[in-house]
């Protein structure tokens, strides 16, 4: 099947980038996600995983994810 919605997703060293194309309105979806500090998780976050700004996807539809990286490899 075609995926309906293609992503690509950048590791930088310490944040990732997103890429897409909102398919309704052909307008780019461009947005970094940077991991909170320390101070700012709220209780019971996991430290190193929790970010300011989360992709979300919608449910039941086929996406594409291209992954890579920019400055250093991520595994």
């Amino acid at each position: 099947m075609e995926p309906k919605i293609s992503v690509k997703v950048i590791g930088h060293q310490w944040y990732w980038s997103y890429e897409t194309t909102d398919m309704l309105t052909s307008k780019d979806i461009n947005f970094d996600s940077y991991m909170l500090l320390e101070a700012d998780l709220p209780k019971g976050a996991l430290r190193l995983l929790e970010v300011d700004n989360r992709l979300v996807l919608p449910i039941r539809t086929n996406t594409r994810l291209i992954i890579t990286a920019a400055d250093v490899l991520h595994s």
